[in-house]
């Protein structure tokens, strides 16, 4: 595992070269955001240990497979660390993959693992963490969400955008590295995640996918258009 130093407060760690997960240093400890795929608690912690602090809370953009891995082996090994994600892809942790009638009925995608472990907090838009404000991007899944650093505004997106193979609002197919979108649940609801997260107005992108961008804002709106013009192609052919 790779360890980057992204900002004064945040620590990217990356596992095989394409998935990351992330270390917010707080007074108490790091919250770490993500878990990569299964088989990386170890690492995860020896990764904290290293810079000095515990891990105490463990917050999950959303319920993916290459997101919630090493969830139950992270929490076996740090019981008493809190464990958060969104109330709304809380219910994939379970097995549920029920639809709301409220959401868009279209096909889930991308793998849901059941997990053992119970969140101890379910998170809703506005929510904070530490230094971390909540915001809900639905889009990628049901429930995914943002977090936004209020010291540095630094965001940390999960999904909602990939700069892996090119920086791509989630459901552009990138082909060096297409899996956001093959895993990516609602196209339209995406870009209206990506927008209302560049309005945010962030000084850096930090991505489940790829390399962390300092001043983003540039490559982000770039993202929304292209993202604009494969929507409007789409609609155009009755997709």
């Amino acid at each position: 595992m790779k360890i980057n130093n992204a900002s004064q407060h945040l620590f990217q760690l990356t596992c095989y070269a394409v998935m990351n997960c992330y270390l917010v240093s707080e007074d108490d400890g790091f919250t770490l955001i993500d878990t990569t795929i299964s088989g990386q608690g170890k690492s995860i912690i020896q990764m904290a240990q290293k810079l000095g602090k515990p891990i105490t809370r463990i917050v999950l953009t959303h319920a993916h497979v290459d997101h919630v891995g090493s969830l139950d082996e992270l929490h076996a090994a740090l019981p008493d660390a809190e464990v958060m994600i969104s109330e709304r892809d809380a219910r994939f942790l379970t097995g549920d993959k029920s639809l709301d009638p409220t959401e868009p009925q279209v096909p889930l995608k991308g793998g849901y693992p059941v997990c053992t472990t119970k969140p101890t907090r379910l998170l809703h838009e506005g929510d904070r963490i530490g230094s971390l404000e909540v915001i809900a991007t639905p889009g990628h899944t049901p429930g995914h969400l943002a977090f936004l650093d209020q010291r540095d505004r630094a965001l940390i997106v999960g999904d909602a955008f990939q700069t892996q193979g090119g920086t791509a609002v989630s459901g552009k197919f990138q082909l060096l590295f297409p899996l956001p979108a093959l895993a990516t649940w609602h196209k339209p609801s995406c870009q209206n995640s990506a927008r209302k997260l560049l309005a945010l107005q962030p000084s850096l992108l930090a991505v489940g996918h790829g390399r962390v961008l300092q001043q983003p804002q540039a490559e982000m709106q770039r993202a929304i258009e292209t993202m604009e013009r494969l929507l409007a192609k789409e609609k155009a052919k009755g997709k």
